[in-house]
């Protein structure tokens, strides 16, 4: 492993290099194979997945076309679905929880980029927190999550919002950036 691949699992700054490429181009390439499948085939898609995520639960269904970085960083607990044309940057973990949804257009973004220091931006520097998602989770349309965000069990998160901030249990949030609207407790 190679000095920017072990910052990029730290989670401190880190470069682009050919090792980082190598691995995102192995992800796209199964992700070729994942997408390109024929509407029929979900036993090869199921296969892809197999090697790609690092962890694939029971009854797992992610509709194609989805798009990853790295593959190797996501987690998906049993009975999750995932909607079509979800994108899920994953160069820090992404775990989602047991019978979580995620809507179509989703994205999952762990990637950082310097604010304070532009130099270190135009030179490339990035770094990546990750992301988790508890059980039971409903991530509307086109949410966005972004680095660092924890969001917990049995929440519901509005379609169209960017979701910033750590969202509790058994609530729902909506906007951008999301603010908890209500809760749910006992809900079924």
């Amino acid at each position: 492993m190679g000095e920017q691949r072990e910052r990029l699992d730290r989670g401190v700054w880190y470069l682009d290099d050919p090792e980082l490429a190598d691995l995102r181009r192995r992800c796209w390439r199964m992700l070729d194979r994942f997408n390109g499948a024929g509407a029929d085939d979900d036993e090869s898609r199921a296969q892809v997945l197999q090697e790609m995520l690092a962890q694939v639960g029971e009854r797992v269904v992610v509709m194609p076309r989805f798009q990853c970085s790295y593959g190797h960083n996501i987690r998906l607990g049993d009975g999750v679905f995932v909607n079509v044309n979800a994108f899920f940057m994953d160069d820090a973990p992404i775990t989602i929880g047991s019978d979580s949804r995620i809507g179509p257009g989703a994205q999952l973004m762990t990637a950082l980029h310097p604010i304070e220091d532009h130099q270190k931006r135009r030179d490339g520097w990035e770094r990546a927190a990750p992301i988790a998602l508890g059980e039971n989770v409903w991530l509307g349309a086109a949410v966005t999550v972004g680095p660092g965000v924890c969001i917990g069990d049995n929440t519901v998160v509005g379609a169209g919002s960017v979701v910033l901030h750590d969202i509790p249990d058994h609530a729902v949030a909506v906007g951008s950036p999301a603010r908890v609207v209500r809760r749910t407790f006992g809900e079924r």
